[in-house]
C-alpha cells in the first residue's frame, strides 16, 4: 500500500480516471449498440442518422484518449459498411 502522500493521491487520481474512462467508453458502446439495432430492423435512415451520432461518440472516445485512433476508425468503417448494404 502507498505510503507517501503524494502515492495516496495518484492513487486517487487514478480511480477517478478509470471511473470517467470507463463512462466514457460504456457511451460509446452504447451509441454503437443503437445503430446495430436499428440495422437490424433494416432502418436505414434512421440507422444512417445514428451512425452519425455513433461516429461523433468514436471521434471523442479517440481525442480523450479511451480508444485509439485506428479502433474507433475500424468500428466507423464496418458500421457504415453495415449501413450500406441495408435494403
Amino acid at each position: 500500500m502507498a505510503n507517501h502522500k503524494s502515492a495516496k493521491k495518484r492513487i486517487r487520481r487514478n480511480e477517478t480516471a478509470r471511473q470517467v474512462n470507463k463512462n466514457r467508453l460504456s457511451r460509446i458502446r452504447t451509441f454503437i449498440k443503437k445503430v446495430e439495432a436499428l440495422i437490424g430492423l433494416g432502418k436505414k435512415d434512421e440507422a444512417k442518422i445514428a451512425l452519425v451520432k455513433a461516429e461523433s461518440e468514436l471521434a471523442r472516445g479517440v481525442s480523450k484518449g479511451v480508444l485509439k485512433k485506428n479502433t474507433a476508425s475500424r468500428k466507423t468503417s464496418r458500421l457504415s459498411k453495415k449501413v450500406k448494404e441495408i435494403k
